[in-house]
């Protein structure tokens, strides 16, 4: 199991989110958030759910608008 540190209200909303996503994953009371990564895909998604639980919504703005503008030059 990984150890993901993060502030009480991210930790809570990563893990309830891997959950929805059927990653084996623990949190309780002041126990750090641990999730099963056993593939890069594994990896990938946790990455991407920490990013969008803790980046402000700007920069999640700003990325899609940079993917979006990347996809149409294709």
């Amino acid at each position: 199991m990984t150890v993901v540190e993060l502030d009480r209200v991210s930790r809570w909303n990563v893990y309830r989110r891997l959950q929805e996503l059927n990653m084996v994953c623990e949190c309780g009371g002041d126990r750090p958030l641990t999730v099963a990564i056993n593939t890069p895909a594994d990896a990938l998604l946790v990455w991407s759910v920490v990013q969008a639980v803790t980046l402000p919504k700007p920069a999640l703005t700003d990325h899609l608008k940079r993917c979006w503008q990347q996809r149409s030059l294709r």
